[in-house]
């Protein structure tokens, strides 16, 4: 490729990142780990396209170009492994949502950006183990050229490996942006090592990124910032299309519950203890249901889960797990308050075609009468 189709196509990928960055403010959240390893990437891709366009200012030898060759080519292999390095981080929380264990990973990752900086540096002055620019200002392969390539495909590999192995705890949204991210950068990576002079590896980065913003900014639209599952307005849509798809042989079930004197933990303990409450309700109720299943906050207190469970007993079962989840987590005596729910839940009955507002008043109906029920009891 020659320079003039190398800054069209950089300076096309560096647009685009601009784009993203000026509605991913909308979006990003920087005290949230993964937003800030999305932001970092973003920048330093923008950054490696640059310093990408520099390195092939080369077969001139005037002083200024091969001043500029030598600051490409050696910024492009200094920050080569920062990219799938971070691409890892950030996989493996969006995987485990784990931030402690996470942060595992930096020892390892920084120690490799280390000793390859370190080579690199010590490569300019014996030889040029990855690369030399001759007196041509002509840049030439060194011996180690693939090895930065062959760790990075590594890299990239484990990110994909891990996504695999977990896809089940993965939205199908959220596997598809993490699986596709390796797919454009490795096929140019191979492209490269095969031809020489093809510079695409960077621009198919931005193609990935681009997927990944997508499903940040679809997470940002219908994900409860506080639990980190589904919000109303994600609600509202998924049980429009699970009415919808309703049929006699296909049907489906719904819990709405709230938290039992939610208003004096607050008002007791703080707000930030009812906050700690509402994940801990959030995280009980992920523990009793499948990955597949559908939860989200219906607002304030109150949760919605939505199940493919077509007949009551089974339903009966879920809600008796829940309940034992409960007397669990409230014999453990670790919390400075109890958490109790009000339930109403009941199956889809295709044959009265309610819509999903009609619904959803159903549970409502059937959880005040159980909170009632509760309070006779003296259990709430």
């Amino acid at each position: 490729m020659g320079l003039e189709s190398i800054i069209i196509l950089n300076t096309f990928a560096i647009a685009i990142i601009l784009i993203i960055r000026c509605h991913a403010l909308k979006f990003l959240d920087k005290s949230f780990l993964p937003d800030r390893l999305y932001w970092v990437i973003l920048h330093v891709t923008a950054l490696l396209l640059v310093v990408d366009i520099l390195s092939r200012i080369d077969g001139n030898a005037a002083d200024v170009h091969r001043i500029f060759n030598h600051i490409g080519n050696f910024a492009i292999f200094l920050l080569g492994p920062v990219l799938p390095s971070i691409w890892v981080v950030y996989v493996h929380f969006q995987v485990f949502c784990d931030e402690r264990r996470t942060r595992r990973l930096y020892g390892p990752l920084l120690a490799y950006n280390l000793i390859h900086a370190v080579m690199l540096v010590i490569s300019q002055f014996y030889g040029g183990w990855f690369y030399r620019i001759d007196a041509e200002n002509v840049y030439h392969r060194g011996p180690l050229f693939l090895v930065p390539a062959f760790v990075t495909i590594i890299l990239l590999m484990v990110a994909f490996v891990i996504t695999i192995a977990n896809r089940k705890s993965l939205g199908k949204k959220r596997f598809f942006s993490l699986v596709f991210f390796a797919v454009p950068p490795t096929v140019s990576i191979l492209l490269q090592i095969a031809v020489y002079g093809i510079s695409i590896m960077l621009s198919s980065v931005v193609l990935s990124l681009l997927i990944v913003f997508l499903n940040i900014q679809d997470h940002s639209l219908f994900t409860d910032h506080l639990t980190g599952v589904n919000n109303r307005k994600k609600l509202d849509v998924y049980l429009k299309e699970k009415v919808s798809s309703s049929t006699k042989e296909k049907s489906f079930s719904a819990i709405l519950l709230d938290i039992n004197n939610f208003k004096k933990i607050n008002d007791t303990y703080g707000h930030d203890i009812g906050d700690s409450a509402l994940v801990a309700a959030t995280k009980l109720l992920k523990s009793c249901i499948r990955a597949s299943d559908f939860i989200a906050r219906y607002g304030g207190d109150e949760f919605c889960v939505i199940l493919d469970i077509a007949n009551e007993s089974d339903l009966e079962a879920l809600v008796c797990r829940i309940n034992s989840c409960l007397e669990s987590y409230n014999a453990s005596g670790s919390h400075l308050y109890e958490l109790k729910f009000s339930m109403g839940y009941a199956v889809y009955d295709y044959r009265t075609q309610l819509s999903a507002e009609a619904f959803l008043k159903q549970l409502d109906v059937l959880m005040y009468e159980n909170k009632q029920v509760l309070k006779c009891k003296g259990t709430t």
